[in-house]
């Protein structure tokens, strides 16, 4: 019975930990200089930002889903017409999902550390390719 108490605490702990990892991410939304700031509509054509790291092969320019909080996620498969704010400037592009043979070889190109999945959780990871409209 204590080691099920124990058990439970250090997932309780974990969760919480995680929870205020990505909550802080979310709030702050910091940057860098490879960040993107990607704006997304709902249904209503509401905006919304949001920073996301910018991953680049074979001359295409992408954006993953590396965290729980995914809406923005959902927002640009189902209003695929976003647009980016890169080095300063405004570009409207297609979000289009990736096959698996992209994935794969994205996940391989861009691996994440093992410190950051811990931290955010260990979520699957989604790829999106933007194209120039």
């Amino acid at each position: 019975m204590k080691l099920v108490k124990v058990i439970s605490i250090v997932f309780i702990v974990y969760a919480a930990l995680v929870a205020t990892f990505e909550s802080l991410l979310g709030y702050y939304q910091p940057s860098s200089p490879s960040s993107v700031v990607i704006i997304t509509s709902d249904d209503n054509g509401k905006k919304y930002r949001r920073v996301l790291s910018r991953l680049e092969s074979n001359g295409q320019l992408y954006v993953a889903r590396n965290h729980w909080p995914r809406a923005w996620h959902r927002r640009a498969l189902n209003n695929p017409k976003v647009e980016v704010v890169m080095d300063g400037a405004e570009v409207n592009y297609v979000a289009v999902p990736v096959s698996e043979v992209e994935h794969q070889q994205l996940s391989e190109a861009h691996p994440r550390g093992l410190v950051f999945q811990f931290m955010t959780g260990f979520p699957p990871r989604y790829f999106i390719r933007l194209d120039p409209r």
